[in-house]
């Protein structure tokens, strides 16, 4: 059987894909030419690998099989190259990565300034949102994503985990007063992601006690950033990490309410085809990972002064200490 390594890789393309013509653009190769490549491999094995009709291309049930396997032979060979050029020269290409746009807006551009600084042959391009990412077929490198994630093919790594903490603007509590145990919440505008019963019935911890309150309130945005911005401006109580806690701007720091009680720890996973990533991926999920533990560190130095604010509920016109 003379069959390539070549051959064997677009075949990998067309699986992929499920598509001829997006094959053809991740590949460079002819959509005429990925098209004899693979009737010729179905002639040479004599087992048919797709079936075919003018809608949609599927893999036949011995083509999955043989995409499985032949995967991880492209993967490790793409990568056996890549390593061997390594040796002579810095990371390169273009990386292609996928995250939330809070997180990227808040703080990638300056990591992002410091990474091509140390990496010139690297061009970044960023996607900047939440919804699900195939990587199996979209062509990102990387995806960054909050919460644990479906079971898939997919590698993950943790990054790191997010404590959320219950914060309100000074403006927000003086009108309104601020809860004293979390079933008072009850009686708050909670700003939430979504409507979901996930974003609406709030988990709280405090050592060995838990609590759910099923929250309400008459807005809710699927952008941290947004729920960031609502809270300063007295919208209400939001769910936010210190770290975003910290990001006033409007010169007033955010109170911490409850400050002892916590939502369960959010990782941030990195997610990624196979373990057998190029320098550029690896090199970027190195960096990325010093950068957020150099973060947490001079977080967990930085005292925290947005204290709890014990108002009387009958009072909603006092003001909390220091403003």
């Amino acid at each position: 059987m003379n069959t390539s390594l070549g051959d064997i890789a677009l075949f990998v393309e067309v699986a992929k894909h499920k598509n001829f013509s997006r094959a053809s653009e991740s590949s460079g190769v002819p959509v005429s030419t990925l098209s004899r490549h693979i009737n010729l491999l179905e002639r040479r094995i004599g087992v048919k690998l797709f079936n075919r009709s003018t809608r949609r291309v599927e893999l036949t049930e011995a083509g999955s099989v043989y995409f499985d396997r032949c995967r991880k032979i492209v993967d490790e060979a793409r990568v056996a190259h890549e390593q061997l050029v390594e040796v002579a020269q810095q990371p390169k290409g273009r990386l292609r990565v996928s995250l939330p746009a809070s997180f990227a807006i808040m703080f990638m551009a300056g990591m992002l300034r410091d990474f091509c600084a140390q990496y010139p042959d690297i061009e970044c391009e960023f996607d900047l949102g939440i919804q699900p990412v195939d990587l199996m077929a979209e062509p990102f490198d990387l995806v960054l994503r909050f919460g644990h994630q479906p079971d898939s093919n997919v590698i993950a790594r943790r990054m790191e985990s997010i404590r959320l903490g219950l914060y309100a603007s000074s403006r927000y509590v003086a009108r309104h007063g601020a809860p004293q145990t979390p079933a008072d919440l009850v009686r708050h505008q909670c700003l939430r992601a979504s409507t979901s019963p996930e974003d609406t019935n709030w988990e709280l911890h405090a050592g060995d006690r838990a609590e759910v309150v099923a929250v309400s309130g008459r807005v809710t945005a699927n952008n941290v950033g947004m729920l960031h911005r609502l809270c300063l401006l007295g919208m209400g109580i939001v769910p936010l990490s210190c770290r975003f806690a910290q990001m006033s701007t409007d010169g007033a720091p955010l109170v911490h309410i409850l400050p002892e009680w916590q939502f369960r720890p959010v990782p941030l996973l990195a997610l990624f085809p196979s373990r057998l990533m190029p320098a550029k991926t690896r090199v970027f999920i190195e960096f990325l990972q010093t950068r957020l533990l150099e973060l947490q560190s001079a977080n967990a130095r930085q005292p925290d002064d947005r204290r709890a604010v014990r108002t009387d509920p009958q009072r909603p016109d006092q003001q909390p200490p220091g403003t």
